[in-house]
Parts: structure tokens; C-alpha cells; sequence
């Protein structure tokens, strides 16, 4: 009998087996539990049986099959049942060769077993496979990448005497699923040099890498290798060309990739539905859908949870609940992918009851991604505190937030600071990712803490275009052009391509105070240059720049050039032209915007009210309020409030002033009883100054600019006791004066300087010509304003 019937009949159940006592020959056993050697009439579904016949041999240290046993297991994805088996082996005396090692690392490397795989490490070392075998240290390194240990796996590659594609493809495949894309196309380099011919893998992972950086040219280059080397038909390598192509923007070279292929899968379908909806061609993307019935028959879960992707978009909620349907009626409902994409599809569509139904009440669906999901939708509903409680309920359940997780929470206000949530980024070591990164940046952006984000920019190991945007605009907000015009040079000359945000955000930094109006110039021109300056993004910005620099006709050029603009657009020309005198222009704006449609926010009503406030039409200013809120529905903030007061306020109206501010549905804010306190000083109304003054001190009690008012107000009105009680009062309360600043620009150098200020390298010349010029003043008659100084002229 030979070894194949037997264990044929051993695996069946069959009597003359039982009766053979194999036992007794070792060497038959380890025949018999090696399912490589047997043909197809050998039943091999069940692994335990070979293992069973192995557990029966009685010296098992001159046995080979114990590779084999633990191959099987792995190969039908029972990784515990093999380390099990692994473990049994060691403990039975058998001798480790290099082929059971390597397989053993394999499987520590599909279940993430850091620790067990450092195990097998010291073993490997121990019995001397470290080095000398390709097999084993390129299962070494498959498994350090797969457990993140990007490190410990490149430690691992260097000290390979020999190397062939599988190691480095093993290595490529971590840097590539670790996001460090720069460092895959670096060593895709470095193994062309030395002479190693990539296979189809390699070149999914450097294509995988060259989509997500979005360099096209180079993924190009790497298509021409395909081609070379004779792999571009493969069906994986024309799906990872696809995704590359639509990742890079490409659409129609992904669609001739799709239409070219001989043969197609379901990946394929996927992959190009995928490209359509990430290029927000989401009505091809459906046609396509329908195609891949008709050609596909039955669809896998993938195939609609992409679809089901696609009605999210489209916040299509018909065919969202259709699609529901069928994957109930196929089965699919226990699929955490599927199921996941109709929770997003529910969200965004605005049913949120149905999305947290079916989060709350699908088997196993309590996933990272999932949790990410339903956040995310509360989010962006609007319903804030429930993302919060959802997030600290993940925690409580052992969930451990992903990178998606925390880049959702930081951008929203969310009643946890940026602090406490960064804290829990550094313990589960997500700082270093871009996208964390780039999120931490934008909060603590959003509560000024510059230092903070400069400091978590400088931390991203690898910095994408959205992560230097990030901190463009963060020094954008805090009005630091200087800072920001540096950090795009060094952009620059790292080869970083600015994006339409990059320029946006620097187009805004040109705008504050300190900025020159040529700076501004420039970024238009490098706008021009990249071929943004369409883009409404930075059309916007340059309307605003221009308004806000005094150049209306430039703002007014941008303005009227643009192809499509969007409210941002519309405010900041009507408040550029408000501010700057022009209110008929900015009144004709605004019945523009009406005339076609264009719906208003309050920041539009507010440009118009502060335009008839400075420029005295107090009626029309009332009626633009009044409209507001009849018309437009429109609740008025503590801003146009604001406005209301100064309206009056400026045309003297000051009892009117005090009506309004008694109507208020909420209290009074510093920023109107500082209006109140200027009007008084104007009109020279003491008795209304204290008050107005008395109210900004309990709201304020250290602000300079509160003293300062009041102590003009009774210098002005010749009140010098009650002036100097206002000066102890500060003294007594430690409250100094902060000095005015002053900009100038020579020669693309921004000077700034505050009174008195003799810390300019060239003050001693500067203060001469200031003489000098004082001279010639008061040589034309010139007489100073005396009503602002704060002691007695006559003394």
C-alpha cells in the first residue's frame, strides 16, 4: 500500500487505514502529514488531520514535514491554529530549519504579533538563519513592515548579505502602507541601480506610493518600466495604473487603462468607479456601475460598498436605500465595509437617526472605521456633542482611535481642546502622520497658539503640499507675512509645487498691516504663473487683499474677472468699497447680489451698515438692519449690533445709541461700549463716558485703550483731577499703554517701528530727518492737536 492510499484513506475515514498501525515508520508518518506530496484524490480541507498524523510520530526531531503542516495551515488563513502547531513542534524537540521559520514569521506578520515575531527574531539569530537565508530574512523584514516596525525592518534589509525582488518588494509594500512615499520611490531607485528586475508587486507598491504624492511624471516613468519589463498586462498592474492615473487626475488615461485590458476582475470595475468619484465624476461613475452588472453578473461587497460611496457624494438617498436593499438580499449585511459606507451614505444624505440605527445595531460593526464613520457624520450634521460623547464612549470600548479618527475631531469645535486631543495623538503615536499633523495645525491655528502648530509642522516627518498650506495660513491668521513669506521660499527650494490653497493662504498673509501692496503684486503673478489665479480660492483672496490694501481698482479688476464667484468674493467687494468711501459702489454691489439671486449671510449686511455708517446715512444704514432681520431671516450678532452703535453714534445720536443698546437680546460686549466711549470723547458727553467706561472696565478690567479714552475725555473737557485719578488708577492696577506700531517698506524690507523706538540700526539718522521735517512744519504754520494729550497744557 502505498503512502498516498493510506493517508487518502486515513483523511476518509476508511478501515484498511486503521488497520495498517503506521505509527511504526516515522519516516511514512512525516510522508503522510506532507500535503505536498499527494495528488488531487487526497481530500486536504482539513489541516487538523494532517496535523493529528503528525502529533503521532514518536521521534519527531528526524521528521521534515513539520514546515509543510504549518504552510497548510497558513495558507488557509488558521494563523492561530499554526502558531499552535509551531509552538507544539518546539516542544516535541523538532529541529527549526529555515523553511519553518520563515513560514512562522509569515504568519506573526498577518497577525500584527510584534512581539512573538521579536521572538522568532532572537530564534533565527540563535540557530544561525538570520543571515545566511534570503527566504527567512525576507520574511524578517514582511514582518517587522507588516507590524509597522518600519525601523526595525530596514535594520533587517541592510544587514542582508543578499537580497532578491521579494525582499525588496517586501520592504517597498511597508514604506508604502507606512505613507512614507518620498522613501519608496527612493529605494525603487536604488534597486534599479543595483540591478534587480521588479515584478508585478514591486511596481503595484511604487505606483500605489507615485498616487498618493500625485507625481505623474514619474508615474509615468514607472509605467514605460512596466512596459520594459514586460508586466503592464497583468490585470493587478493595469489596476494599480488605473488608480495611479485617476489619483493623478487623469481620468481618460485611466479609462483607456480599463478599455485597453484583455481581461478585467471585479477590482478593475472598482478601481475605475473609485477614480470616477475621487475626479467627482460620480454620473459616470454610476453608468459604469450598471455596465459591471451586465458584464460582472453578481457584484462583491466591494463593488458596492464603492457604489454606495458614490450615493453619499450625490447624497442620493433613493438609491442609497435601494442599494440597502440589495445588500440585504445578497447577503452582504454582515460585511463591516458595506455596511460602514451605507452608514456614511445615511449621514451625509442628513438622515443621521438611520446611520446611528444601523451603527448601533449591526453585529461587528463596532470598528475603528466605523466609529470614524458615525463621527464624522454627527459632525457634519451639526451635531457636535454627540461626536464628542461618541468619541470618549470609543475609548471606553477599547477602540483605538486611527488617524482618520483624530483628523475628523480636530477639525471640528469640538468642546475638547486641542490640547487634550494631541495628548492622546502622542500616546498612540499618530503625530508623525501627515494628516494629524496637518489637522493639530489648523486647531491650534483656529485658538492662536503659532508656536504649537510651527512646532507639530516641524514633527511631520513627511510634509505633503496640504501640511505646508496648513502653516501658510496659520501665519496667514495671525497677520505674520514676513513668517510665511519664509516658509514658502523654503517650500520652494525643497521642490514642494504649491497648490491653489498655498497661494490663497499667501495671498491672505499680503494682506495684513505689515505686508507691502507689492508682495501681493508677486503672489498674483505666481498665481498667474501655476495657472491658480482662475481658481475662486485665490480670486477671492485677491479681491480681498486688494480691498483691504486700499487698491480698489485692482480688487475691482479681480472682481470683475472672475468666472465664477462665490460669497466671499461678493463680501469682500462691497466691504472693500464700504471702507473705503465708495458706498453708492458698494449699495449697487449689493442690489446686484440681489438681483441675481445670490444668498446673503450676515458678514454681506454687515459690510453695508459699517459703508452708511462711515459715511453718515443713518437711514439707509436702519433700513439695510431692519431688512436683516424681516427679510432675510437673519438673527444680528454682537457685530451688528456693533455697527448699529456706531451708526448712531457717529451722527451724534447718542440717546438712540442707549435704546438700542437697552434692546439688546443679550448683553452689551466690550466691542460696543468701546464704540459708546469713543462717540462720548467725540461729542465730548462726560457723564455718558464714565459710564459707558465703568461698564468696559468690568468687562475688561486691564485693557489700556479703556484708561486712555477716558483720560481724553476729561483732558478734553478740562476735568484734570478726575484725568490724573484715571492715571493712578492705572498705575495702581499695573495697566500699561501699549505702544502704536507703524510699518514701511524700502526695497522689499518691511521696517516697523513704535514710538520712541530707537532700536533700528539706522534711528540716529532716522530721528534727524524727523527734526528736520518738524522744523519745516511749523515753518508753514502748521499747529499741533492738543485735544489727545493727557496732561494740562497750561501747566
Amino acid at each position: 500500500m502505498t503512502a498516498r492510499t493510506v493517508l487518502s484513506s486515513l483523511l476518509r475515514g476508511k478501515k484498511s487505514a486503521a488497520t495498517f498501525a503506521p505509527e511504526q515508520d516515522p519516516k511514512l508518518l512525516a510522508t503522510l502529514a506532507s500535503p505536498y506530496r499527494l495528488d488531487d484524490e487526497v481530500d486536504l480541507s482539513d489541516p487538523p488531520g494532517a496535523r493529528h498524523l503528525f502529533d503521532e510520530i514518536p521521534r519527531r526531531d528526524t521528521v521534515p514535514g513539520s514546515s509543510r503542516v504549518l504552510f497548510d495551515y497558513a495558507r488557509r488563513g488558521m494563523a492561530r491554529e499554526a502558531l499552535d502547531h509551531f509552538s507544539a513542534t518546539r516542544r516535541g524537540g523538532v529541529c527549526v530549519d529555515g523553511a519553518t521559520l520563515s513560514c512562522a514569521l509569515k504568519v506573526c506578520g498577518s497577525l500584527t504579533d510584534k512581539v512573538l515575531g521579536e521572538q522568532l527574531h532572537c530564534l533565527c539569530v540563535k540557530c544561525g538563519h538570520d543571515r545566511g537565508e534570503v527566504s527567512v530574512g525576507t520574511s524578517l523584514v514582511d514582518m517587522y513592515m507588516k507590524c509597522c516596525s518600519i525601523h526595525e525592518g530596514r535594520e533587517v534589509f541592510e544587514g542582508m548579505p543578499k537580497k532578491n525582488v521579494v525582499t525588496w518588494t517586501s520592504l517597498l509594500t511597508g514604506y508604502a502602507q507606512g505613507r512614507m512615499h518620498w522613501e519608496v520611490m527612493a529605494l525603487f531607485f536604488r534597486m534599479r541601480a543595483e540591478g534587480i528586475c521588479p515584478n508585478p508587486f514591486t511596481f503595484a507598491s511604487v505606483l500605489s506610493a507615485v498616487a498618493s504624492q500625485g507625481e505623474l511624471d514619474l508615474g509615468q516613468r514607472v509605467h514605460a518600466q512596466s512596459v520594459k519589463f514586460g508586466c503592464h498586462s497583468t490585470v493587478s498592474m493595469c489596476n494599480s495604473l488605473m488608480n495611479m492615473y485617476a489619483k493623478c487626475g487623469l481620468v481618460e488615461e485611466a479609462k483607456s487603462v480599463f478599455y485597453w485590458m484583455e481581461t478585467r476582475d471585479m477590482v478593475s470595475w472598482n478601481t475605475l468607479m473609485a477614480g470616477l468619484q475621487l475626479n467627482e465624476c460620480e454620473l459616470e461613475a454610476l453608468k459604469l456601475f450598471h455596465e459591471s452588472q451586465i458584464s460582472m453578473g453578481k457584484l462583491t461587497q466591494s463593488t458596492y460598498a464603492t457604489v454606495i460611496k458614490l450615493c453619499a457624494n450625490l447624497k442620493h438617498l433613493v438609491l442609497a436605500r435601494q442599494l440597502h436593499s440589495c445588500v440585504l438580499k445578497h447577503g452582504f449585511h454582515l460585511a463591516g465595509n458595506v455596511m460602514t459606507a451605507i452608514t456614511d451614505a445615511y449621514s451625509k444624505c442628513g438622515e443621521l437617526f438611520d446611520a446611528l440605527n444601523i451603527f448601533l445595531t449591526t453585529a461587528g460593526l463596532q470598528n475603528v472605521v466605523s466609529w470614524t464613520a458615525i463621527i464624522s457624520g454627527c459632525i457634519q450634521n451639526g451635531d457636535i456633542p454627540l461626536a464628542a460623547v461618541l468619541f470618549s464612549r470609543m475609548r471606553e470600548d477599547s477602540i483605538k482611535p486611527n488617524e482618520f479618527t483624530y483628523s475628523a475631531m480636530l477639525k471640528a469645535s469640538l468642546p475638547i481642546l486641542p490640547p487634550q486631543i494631541h495628548a492622546q495623538v502622542i500616546k498612540t503615536n499618530y503625530q508623525y502622520i501627515p494628516s494629524v499633523g496637518t489637522a493639530l495645525v489648523i486647531s491650534y491655528s483656529k485658538i492662536g497658539s503659532t508656536e504649537e502648530a510651527l512646532s507639530i509642522f516641524r514633527m511631520i516627518y513627511q510634509k505633503d503640499v496640504v501640511a505646508w498650506s496648513a502653516m501658510l495660513s496659520c501665519y496667514a491668521q495671525c497677520g505674520d507675512c514676513e513668517s510665511a513669506t519664509y516658509l514658502f521660499m523654503k517650500m520652494s527650494i525643497q521642490g514642494m509645487k504649491p497648490n491653489e490653497f498655498t497661494i490663497s493662504s499667501m495671498i491672505d498673509a499680503c494682506a495684513c498691516p505689515s505686508a507691502g501692496v507689492d508682495q501681493g503684486r508677486q503672489f498674483h503673478a505666481i498665481s498667474i504663473k501655476y495657472r491658480y489665479h482662475d481658481a475662486i480660492c485665490v480670486s477671492s483672496a485677491l479681491v480681498s487683499m486688494y480691498s483691504r490694501k486700499g487698491n480698489i481698482e485692482s480688487a475691482r479688476i479681480a472682481f470683475e474677472s472672475q468666472t465664477d464667484r462665490d460669497l466671499v468674493s461678493w463680501n469682500s467687494m462691497i466691504s472693500g468699497y464700504a471702507q473705503h468711501g465708495y458706498i453708492m459702489k458698494a449699495i449697487e454691489t449689493f442690489r446686484q447680489m440681489e438681483a441675481m439671486g445670490i444668498e446673503m449671510d450676515g458678514i454681506t449686511f454687515l459690510a453695508v451698515i459699517m459703508g452708511c455708517s462711515h459715511n453718515g446715512l443713518v437711514v439707509e444704514g436702519q433700513q439695510y438692519f431692519d431688512s436683516m432681520i424681516r427679510d432675510y431671516k437673519i438673527s444680528p450678532t454682537m457685530e451688528h449690533y456693533a455697527c448699529m452703535v456706531d451708526l448712531y453714534s457717529r451722527a451724534g445720536k447718542l440717546d438712540k445709541t442707549m435704546s438700542l443698546i437697552g434692546d439688546m437680546p443679550f448683553p452689551a460686549g466690550a466691542m460696543v461700549w468701546r464704540i459708546l466711549l469713543g462717540a462720548c470723547r467725540v461729542h465730548k458727553n462726560v457723564e455718558l463716558g464714565k459710564f459707558a467706561a465703568d461698564k468696559l472696565l468690568s468687562l475688561e478690567p486691564h485693557d489700556s485703550a479703556t484708561y486712555v479714552l477716558l483720560s481724553n475725555i476729561y483732558a478734553s473737557s478740562g476735568k484734570w483731577k478726575e484725568r490724573d485719578e484715571v492715571r493712578k488708577l492705572m498705575d495702581y492696577r499695573k495697566v500699561k499703554k501699549e505702544a502704536g506700531c507703524s510699518w514701511i517698506q524700502i526695497k522689499n524690507k518691511v521696517h516697523s517701528f513704535i514710538a520712541f523706538d530707537k532700536s533700528h540700526p539706522m534711528s540716529d539718522q532716522i530721528y534727524a530727518k524727523l527734526k528736520a521735517m518738524t522744523t519745516m512744519l511749523k515753518q508753514e504754520g502748521y499747529s499741533p492737536n492738543t485735544s489727545f494729550v493727557l496732561h494740562d497744557m497750561a501747566e
